[in-house]
Order: structure tokens, then C-alpha cells, then sequence
């Protein structure tokens, strides 16, 4: 019997979080390949629908990675995003679903080591956790 590997959504933005990207690829650290990046300009962008869609296509988790709340360039994105996710881990709750499936970071330009880092702790929580189910047709 195969391993479970997850299915795992990554949004991270063009600031912080991509810088700190660059930085991990110096590194040589290797992203694990079961994780999909999404960029997008600010976390706080990101609305409540787009963390729930990659559930309904069949993700088994979904994360966000955005600036540190003193570096943020838009000024607020990272706090916008952590309350959408705070909205969305209720939203889990209530259909059944383990609401540690959906997470946020805040990293600095200088934690590439972390970029790669909660990639691998995702995959590792996600695959323990089991694969996600969320029917779009109840």
C-alpha cells in the first residue's frame, strides 16, 4: 500500500514571502512537490471563497504565507488574511472538517529556510490528518 502524499495550496505573496522563496532556493532547499504555490500580490487579497475553493477541488490542505505584520508593503494584508482564515477554519468546523487544514504564516525576507520549512511541516500534518472530503453537492 502507497503512502498517502496531500494535496496542499500555497498562497504566498509578492513581498516577504517571495523574497523569502529566493532565499530558500539559494539555500538549495527542495519544496516538496505535492505543495501547488499560488502567487498573489498581498495575503490580504485573498478573499474567504478563494481559500475554500482549493477544498472543493480537492485539496486536503491549504496555507498562506505573507509578510511579517511590521513589513507588510500593503500595510495590513497579512492581519486581513488571518482573519479569513479564521473565518474559513469555522466554516471547516461546521462541515465536518478538521479546521487545522488550513493554516497562515508571517515570514521576514530572511526566513527562506521557513518558506521550505512549513511546506514540509504541512505536508507531514496534512498526510497524518488523512485526505480531506468536502462535498460541493450535499
Amino acid at each position: 500500500m502507497s503512502e498517502f502524499v496531500p494535496k496542499i495550496m500555497a498562497f504566498y505573496c509578492s513581498n516577504c514571502a517571495t523574497s523569502a522563496a529566493k532565499v530558500s532556493h539559494g539555500m538549495s532547499k527542495t519544496m516538496p512537490s505535492n505543495v501547488h504555490m499560488i502567487h498573489v500580490p498581498c495575503t490580504g487579497r485573498i478573499e474567504t471563497l478563494h481559500l475554500l475553493k482549493p477544498f472543493e477541488e480537492g485539496a486536503d490542505g491549504v496555507y498562506v504565507a505573507g509578510c511579517q505584520h511590521d513589513s507588510c508593503q500593503y500595510i495590513g494584508g497579512i492581519a486581513k488574511a488571518e482573519k479569513r482564515v479564521l473565518q474559513v477554519k469555522k466554516i471547516l468546523e461546521q462541515l465536518g472538517i478538521d479546521p487545522g487544514r488550513i493554516e497562515v504564516f508571517s515570514l521576514s525576507a530572511a526566513l527562506g529556510y521557513r518558506f521550505v520549512d512549513i511546506a514540509w511541516e504541512m505536508t507531514e500534518k496534512i498526510r497524518r490528518m488523512g485526505p480531506a472530503s468536502m462535498s460541493v453537492n450535499p
